[in-house]
């Protein structure tokens, strides 16, 4: 008695026209991904600043450091942004507090540059110049 065993298998060029509509599927779906996880980290940036903001008074805002959990964002892991405290001047109503890039972390060529939040409620970024820095602080302060 033989038996005569058919063997199904994908094809080479089953394979190739699978292996290409994936290729154009992720060439779409990368920079989308990436602009979601850098507005993941912004948003996480304004939220550790109003955060901080709550935790530092006037008077504690001469001590010129943030405690740990208040000094980066996201507050656990690796930091994408790093929370300073600026000193008192005649223009920030007692301090501002500064949420910078981490130089080698994944927001080190945002065009937002750094978020900054003064005790007046006062919001800006730094590192922007030029005629388009409002809009740019209009986008990237956006609902938040």
């Amino acid at each position: 008695m033989v038996k005569n065993y058919r063997h199904r298998a994908f094809t080479l060029l089953e394979l190739v026209i699978a292996l290409a509509v994936a290729a154009v599927v992720a060439a779409f779906a990368l920079p989308s991904w990436h602009a979601q996880i850098a507005r993941g980290h912004r948003v996480d940036a304004v939220a550790a600043l109003y955060r901080a903001a709550q935790f530092v008074d006037t008077q504690s805002a001469s001590t010129g450091t943030l405690p740990a959990g208040f000094d980066q964002s996201p507050s656990t892991g690796a930091p994408a942004y790093r929370l300073r405290l600026i000193p008192a001047d005649d223009s920030n109503g007692g301090y501002a507090i500064a949420a910078e890039p981490v130089e080698s972390g994944p927001m080190r060529d945002d065009a937002c540059g750094a978020y900054v939040l003064d005790a007046t409620g006062v919001r800006r970024n730094q590192g922007v110049g030029g005629s388009a820095a409002e809009a740019v602080v209009q986008t990237c302060w956006k609902d938040r």
